[in-house]
């Protein structure tokens, strides 16, 4: 198969693509296209056979869920067991946006979407190429991101084609994305709501926008469970890139670091680096935002220079950096405490 790249305006994509596109996904096939976290692999969600392609093109575990992007608000209802209160609170302030709500799936939903689970992650997207594929294709699409599992995320078409050419039928290309890191995972089938991954939306805002003084808490995936994650992101070795990578929680540990002479150092919130020799490259990272934004590129980038090291410094352990530091933390953990 040969991967087809087809470049799209991201504010008037042509009927011509959005037709093509739509053609392959009602007919089984799988489409990356771009959302405003990263980029993501479309199979229609209600073909079993067609989402069964993504777990493959991806090498991804069958116990690891997917994300059903819908083009609206109102798509939601047939697709899950109840529509409580708080979901219809939340996805009036927050989509199109990057939260995602776990909910009870209908039987709409086939179980290897949700991995067995009676459980379906759902979101609505910001870009209009996502939701105009969405509605051209006539049903939600299952699309987690469009990368080889465990790997760095693409947040442009490029990232895509390196890694998926010949795996799937086309690719979308609408420039980069914007936000960069995956969205926020809700799992509203517990009382209080547990954040399953974090992301641009955080649990202030979440807590905020359900305006009934709930607290919001957080989940982490026991890896030695044999039960599979809830939500996708939950898995201990995730994000990572090819090139070995560790992480260090202060600037002074580098003093005491033996690094082989191809070694890339990434540094977060203008800390006093030691004056030490040796490293290939330096990456400073400043704000979340800027971080969040350029993160995944940068590792890509890094990825590709033939190094033998990358060492990351990590960001303060406070509420703006969480979800960075989240990515970090799955992205350097050893190859062999993972799937």
């Amino acid at each position: 198969m040969k991967t087809r790249l087809l470049q799209v305006d991201p504010d008037d994509p042509s009927p011509q693509a959005r037709e093509e596109a739509a053609s392959i996904l009602r007919g089984g096939g799988l489409v990356a296209f771009a959302t405003e976290t990263v980029y993501g692999l479309g199979a229609v969600a209600t073909n079993s056979a067609a989402v069964e392609r993504i777990f493959q093109a991806k090498g991804r575990p069958a116990g690891n869920p997917l994300i059903v992007h819908l083009e609206e608000i109102d798509q939601a209802r047939p697709y899950v067991a109840d529509w409580p209160e708080s979901a219809a609170c939340l996805a009036a302030q927050f989509w199109p946006g990057p939260l995602t709500l776990v909910l009870r799936r209908s039987s709409l939903i086939p179980p290897v979407v949700s991995a067995g689970r009676e459980t379906v992650a759902l979101r609505v997207p910001v870009t209009k190429v996502a939701r105009m594929l969405i509605a051209a294709a006539g049903q939600p699409l299952a699309a987690p991101s469009a990368n080889t599992s465990n790997r760095i995320s693409p947040t442009c078409a490029a990232h895509v084609l390196a890694d998926l050419d010949g795996r799937i039928e086309m690719i979308l290309e609408s420039g980069p994305t914007f936000i960069g890191l995956e969205s926020t995972v809700l799992d509203l089938t517990t009382y209080p709501p547990r954040i399953l991954r974090p992301g641009p939306i955080g649990p202030e805002e979440i807590e905020r926008g359900l305006g009934r003084g709930d607290r919001v808490e957080f989940s982490h995936h026991d890896p030695s469970s044999a039960q599979a994650p809830v939500s996708p992101g939950m898995l201990p070795r995730h994000y990572a890139p090819l090139t070995r990578a560790i992480r260090l929680e202060s600037v002074r540990e580098l003093t005491n670091l033996a690094c082989p002479e191809r070694t890339a150092v990434v540094v977060f919130a203008k800390p006093e680096l030691p004056d030490l020799p040796g490293f290939a490259q330096r990456v400073d990272l400043e704000d979340p935002e800027t971080a969040g934004r350029s993160l995944y590129s940068i590792m890509h980038r890094l990825d590709e220079c033939g190094l033998e090291l990358i060492v990351v410094v990590m960001p303060p352990d406070l509420p703006a950096w969480r979800t960075i530091r989240d990515r970090l933390i799955r992205a350097t953990q050893s190859s062999d405490s993972g799937h």
